[in-house]
């Protein structure tokens, strides 16, 4: 209520009733933030003070946030607190948006001022496929189509051509003489079991005797050996008695090994008995080789 005055004799007079009014309305809402804070609900509230009505006691208590223990129970604080256990997890927004079916500005909303958390590796794995995957899988179309027409090209060796290609395979690939280390062997390691077969196929060219050849396998003691030595076995074929001692490989934590997985199969051996004259051969062969091309080329 707003006071009034009135002038007698030229001296204001206030009135009283008024002030009496306004200062019982405050008493009453001091007495009513009071219980509320102690957490009483509103129908306790109204009771004890006698208030009339819903409108005067929330006139009465306007400005005072109702009491945690008084609120009811949400749907929407178990889905926040959901949500914000997902981000701390590392869960993206859409992840979030998807597990529990609620819309992605509600997430943002209960969870953005949590510091947005790093990027799992696996997560990044499957974005880096999604977006390079489909470049991969095409390239690797193309390359598989290119290598079919080359292959074509090819055709069919004469001797000639499966004599010149051994000797220029040798000289890359097999054991040759150093002149810190004389030796006069022809011995031939390697992984890929395409090349290994064509050198055989070579020495077969050459008129040598599979009895003057020995096989080893080099493969690494943390890997299938057994399986590897069958592999091999049957790739030459022969029988996995008639392979050498396999020669493995010590480990070492300190080096991280890249030829790992079940295609591991270590580098196979082929060693030429009595083979000083083929050596000394192939050798003049690749020398014939290099002084034709260079003739050429003139």
């Amino acid at each position: 209520m707003i006071p009034t005055s009135r002038t007698f004799g030229g001296h204001p007079e206030t009135d009283t009733g008024s002030d009496h009014s306004a200062g019982a309305d405050g008493e009453l809402r001091a007495r009513a933030v009071a219980l509320r804070r102690a957490g009483f609900s509103r129908r306790e509230i109204r009771d004890r003070l006698g208030v009339p009505g819903n409108s005067t006691l929330t006139a009465l208590l306007a400005g005072e946030p109702p009491p945690v223990g008084s609120r009811r129970p949400n749907a929407k604080d178990e889905l926040r607190a959901r949500a914000r256990g997902l981000r701390a997890q590392g869960r993206t927004y859409d992840e979030i948006t998807a597990a529990l079916g609620v819309s992605k500005s509600s997430v943002s909303l209960w969870v953005r001022d949590l510091p947005k958390p790093p990027t799992p590796p696996e997560r990044l794995r499957r974005m880096s496929e999604a977006r390079w995957g489909p470049h991969r899988a095409e390239r690797a179309r193309e390359r598989e189509r290119v290598r079919v027409e080359s292959a074509a090209e090819v055709g069919l060796l004469s001797d000639r051509e499966l004599f010149l290609v051994g000797v220029g395979l040798y000289w890359a690939e097999g054991a040759k003489s150093k002149p810190h280390r004389p030796s006069e062997r022809v011995r031939f390691v390697n992984s890929d079991p395409g090349m290994i077969a064509l050198f055989l196929r070579w020495l077969d060219l050459l008129g040598v005797e599979r009895e003057r050849l020995t096989f080893r396998l080099m493969i690494h003691e943390r890997a299938d050996v057994a399986a590897a030595e069958r592999y091999w076995a049957e790739e030459v074929g022969v029988a996995v008695s008639r392979l050498a001692p396999t020669t493995l490989k010590r480990h070492n934590p300190k080096t991280g090994r890249g030829n790992t997985g079940e295609n591991y199969r270590g580098c196979f051996v082929v060693t030429v008995l009595k083979s000083a004259d083929l050596y000394r051969r192939i050798e003049g062969w690749w020398c014939g080789i290099v002084g034709a091309a260079n003739s050429g080329s003139s």
